[in-house]
């Protein structure tokens, strides 16, 4: 008797919201959410990082043991006696020393003579080096792409989405049938113009960000968006007016100050800290 009801129970027709909440599920599961491509287009530091003291000294120390133990250079095999070249040589190492160990070491003793004046009145009159602050960075110029030497920056747009300005990296569509490269390619230059020389680095997105729905938009479709990375070689940004106010080259620090907190936490994990 217990058996016949367990197995009259099992047979029994599915309910109405029994059949709609699986409708619902299944419906839910096939969505396809809308796909997007985002830029993180990169520019590289173009000087060297500036030791720190610890690392100066460092270096300093390393310096002078070298010279202290190394076989004295055998200019004269390398250079004619009394020729431009040799007196060069000799005032170059005469710094080089002075820098290593200090006064009195490489002073200068006895006369000099007009090799070794010729020389010095030469190297007067090269080139220096040029700061290592460049003036945007004086100016506060967030365009110039020679801003931050050091630092690794990255191309931000200034937008307007749902009447909020918003700053985020180029990003495009994703058509039917399209390449998720292909469509990260056509959306920087849809974004950013054709003046640039850039290189996506790979095929394959470096990361994926899901942004979240807002609250008023129920049943609406998910955005997902898979980031690229991209480098700058030679040109500069001419955004598209029509979908971008402004835009930024900008550190991974600066970054932080313009986007909202969602955003910069689908991101954060994929720039460079310095």
């Amino acid at each position: 008797m217990f058996s016949r009801t367990v197995l009259s129970s099992c047979k029994r027709a599915p309910q109405a919201h029994e059949v709609a909440q699986v409708d619902a599920a299944l419906s839910k599961k096939t969505a396809r959410p809308n796909l997007h491509t985002g830029i993180i287009l990169n520019r590289s530091p173009i000087i060297t990082r500036t030791p720190t003291a610890f690392e100066k000294a460092y270096y300093a120390y390393q310096t002078r043991i070298h010279r202290a133990l190394h076989n004295p250079f055998p200019y004269d095999f390398y250079f004619k006696q009394g020729s431009p070249l040799e007196s060069r040589f000799n005032i170059e190492e005469r710094r080089r020393e002075r820098k290593a160990f200090g006064a009195p070491f490489g002073m200068q003793t006895g006369e000099t003579n007009e090799a070794e004046k010729l020389a010095e009145a030469t190297m007067r009159d090269e080139e220096e080096a040029m700061p290592r602050v460049h003036e945007a960075d004086i100016n506060s110029d967030f365009k110039n792409l020679n801003r931050r030497g050091q630092r690794n920056l990255y191309l931000l747009l200034q937008k307007q989405e749902n009447g909020t300005t918003v700053w985020k990296f180029p990003q495009g569509s994703v058509d039917r049938g399209e390449l998720l490269h292909h469509a990260a390619t056509r959306g920087l230059e849809v974004e950013c113009g054709n003046n640039m020389d850039t290189w996506i680095v790979s095929r394959n997105p470096i990361g994926v960000f899901h942004p979240p729905l807002p609250a008023r938009t129920g049943g609406a479709e998910e955005d997902v968006v898979f980031f690229y990375k991209a480098h700058i070689m030679a040109g500069q940004v001419r955004p598209n007016r029509t979908h971008t106010q402004d835009f930024a080259w900008l550190t991974k620090g600066e970054i932080k100050t313009r986007v909202d907190e969602d955003y910069w936490l689908g991101i954060k994990d994929i720039l460079s800290d310095f």
